[in-house]
């Protein structure tokens, strides 16, 4: 499995920035993909999730961020609008399998570098 991040930049507050996470070996449609955040000195942070039927998101980014999934490119996206300077930070694409009944593998992105100036 492997995850390919891209996207991230620099961006003035208010604005906006599409992250994608194209996967190779593995079903986006089918497999749930989160988008996690991470700043330094601080664990990383579960910003969103699509599953097969939803999608969620912590609350700091509900309404300004939209994640989506294009099954023919097998690619997932986070579309960031409304950018603040607190959600500057490394974004990675992360997705898991159940490699038995109680256990999980997880697969990460390289991680894309996203910065919001104020």
């Amino acid at each position: 499995v492997q995850l390919q991040a891209s996207g991230g930049g620099l961006v003035q507050a208010g604005g906006s920035l599409r992250l994608s996470c194209a996967a190779s070996r593995i079903d986006v449609a089918r497999n749930a993909m989160n988008w996690y955040r991470q700043v330094p000195g601080k664990p990383r942070e579960l910003v969103a999730t699509i599953s097969r039927t939803s999608t969620n998101y912590t609350e700091s980014v509900r309404g300004r961020f939209t994640a989506s999934r294009d099954n023919a490119k097998n690619t997932v996206y986070l579309q960031m609008n409304s950018l603040k300077p607190e959600d500057t930070g490394v974004y990675y694409c992360h997705t898991y399998i159940f490699t038995s009944w109680t256990s999980t593998r997880d697969y990460w992105g390289q991680g894309t570098l996203v910065t919001v100036s104020s």
